[in-house]
């Protein structure tokens, strides 16, 4: 007889969300490419599910063409367009336009601090450990993310509200939020 993995609840709803909990979510981050990513993906899913973006991602990284944020910050009205043509993607004009200019502030971000990593994990320094027993303790914000979003905001970034930012700490690592009782768990905690 063997032990069952016990994971996170929302981990078991569907089989992508799976995977994504195994092998993603809650892991360290720094690549500025991939930071990229995480924070685009959280801002298109704002009143949506994480699973219609994942259903949805590997689009996403074509359109974007891998997240390069020096490709992304020259697209125009032209590429707009064909994004918002694209039945793949989540085609609200906002959230669309948004990967664009937060494309433009990155750059403006990787030019000043030499790299987004550099700059975005400086809100945490280490990863954040917490050890929450329910889903229901684990919250939609924090101090770290409301001091992230006004500081994106301030710098042009858009979709970046702190709740937005608290989702894009979980996805990157800078916050462990896996339930205690979920295997991850301690498997991160001894991560850097």
């Amino acid at each position: 007889m063997t032990k069952e993995t016990i994971r996170c609840p929302w981990a078991l709803r569907h089989p992508l969300e799976t995977l994504y909990h195994d092998g993603e979510w809650g892991v360290p981050l720094h690549d500025d490419n991939k930071l990229f990513e995480l924070l685009t993906l959280e801002g298109a899913q704002a009143g949506l599910s994480w699973l219609t973006v994942l259903r949805r991602r590997a689009e996403y990284r074509k359109a974007f063409l891998g997240f390069d944020p020096a490709k992304v910050a020259r697209f125009g009205p032209r590429e707009i367009a064909a994004l918002l043509d694209n039945p793949g993607l989540i085609r609200n004009r906002g959230k669309l336009e948004s990967t664009v200019g937060n494309a433009r502030a990155l750059l403006s971000i990787q030019a000043e601090h030499g790299s987004f990593n550099r700059f975005i994990w400086r809100f945490v320094g280490e990863p954040l450990h917490n050890a929450w027993e329910t889903i229901e303790q684990v919250p939609a914000q924090s101090s770290q993310s409301q001091a992230m979003s006004k500081e994106l905001k301030k710098r042009g970034f858009k979709f970046v509200g702190p709740t937005i930012c608290y989702a894009f700490m979980q996805a990157s690592g800078m916050v462990n939020d896996h339930l205690v009782s979920c295997y991850r768990y301690q498997d991160l905690r001894g991560k850097r």
